[in-house]
């Protein structure tokens, strides 16, 4: 993969510059480019033909280290039009939903395609990846984005467009060992999940608020097919650490969404009692999901991506993709 490649920076190529100050910037080299801040300025020629790890002085005296960027510093910069899921969520669900090399992983819900990228440097080579996206916008940006990241277009990896519940019957029956879900209304699509799962297969799912966690959870005790559910969240704080001078950071990366996994049952079973009294609304018999098929999508925060945006980020994508001599995404 060229962003592993131990050679020199070559034309093309994404650069991590980070000034005295730690701040981040990345840059993509060109044989004419010029980088400009407010820290310092020098043409990417110093760079071209470098070793990763060189520090460049720039003319205003002002050093610079360049380093190729991690998949968690390029997910945070990447052009985008959806919302990202967060290096830390995606790292989570790598481990939690146990994605291994070799595996088979449908996918919905793309966005910007930040953890399409995760998915598939853990599945390798040798695994499958099919993402699902409503949105053929949303598709072209995750494809451009993912190229740039591995240097051409993933082997494992398949893109359709489409709703999760029409697409994947079409793709086999109890063939998945995964799936992972992001999406606004998850509980709509857990009997195409399992239809798709192997059995004790896993289903991740990331979500944004309270209320879509409840109702999901509810949907799954209701259908009786899913065990071992878990629920939780994480934060992420930094550590200032200077001499003595040893605290937290006085920002940190908080809420991002909620994470759910839960297993297949194999087909005909049951799961095992619980000494727990289910909730009156998980019965039906009245409660918080009365009022459920009246909800809108910005009853579930969703955000409006505009148009306008989408169009701006995909040039800006098809601009980085011909500058680096890769396949339109758009195939």
């Amino acid at each position: 993969m060229q962003h592993r490649a131990r050679a020199q920076f070559k034309v093309g190529e994404l650069v991590q510059l980070t000034d005295p100050k730690g701040r981040l910037h990345t840059i993509q080299l060109s044989e004419k480019g010029f980088f400009n801040s407010s820290r310092g300025s020098f043409p990417h020629s110093a760079l071209i033909g470098k070793p990763e790890g060189t520090v460049v002085t720039a003319r205003e005296g002002t050093e610079f280290l360049a380093l190729r960027p991690l998949l968690k510093d390029y997910v945070l910069s990447m052009p985008r039009g959806a919302t990202i899921i967060y290096p830390k969520d995606c790292a989570q669900i790598v481990q939690y939903a146990d994605i291994f090399p070799g595996a088979r992983v449908l996918e919905a819900g793309v966005g910007s395609g930040g953890l399409s990228m995760s998915l598939l440097s853990a599945i390798g080579a040798d695994g499958k990846l099919t993402s699902i996206e409503r949105r053929q916008d949303f598709a072209t940006i995750a494809k451009a984005n993912a190229d740039m990241w591995f240097g051409y277009r993933h082997p494992a990896w398949d893109v359709q467009v489409g709703d999760f519940e029409q697409v994947a019957p079409t793709l086999g029956s109890h063939c998945w060992d995964r799936v992972v879900l992001d999406m606004l209304a998850p509980w709509e699509c857990l009997p195409a999940a399992y239809d798709a799962l192997v059995f004790g297969g896993v289903l991740c799912i990331y979500i944004a608020t309270v209320t879509q966690m409840s109702r999901t959870i509810e949907a799954m005790k209701n259908q009786q097919k899913w065990v071992a559910v878990h629920a939780w969240e994480t934060t992420e704080r930094q550590w200032h650490v200077e001499g003595l001078s040893v605290r937290p950071e006085h920002s940190m990366v908080g809420h991002t969404g909620f994470l759910i996994t839960a297993r297949t049952l194999a087909q005909g079973q049951k799961p095992p009692r619980r000494g727990l009294r289910p909730a009156p609304a998980a019965k039906g018999q009245g409660g918080q999901w009365d009022h459920v098929d009246t909800w809108e999508a910005k009853d579930l925060g969703e955000r409006t991506i505009a148009d306008k945006k989408v169009r701006k980020v995909t040039r800006d994508l098809m601009r980085r993709a011909e500058l680096a001599g890769l396949e339109d995404p758009h195939e």
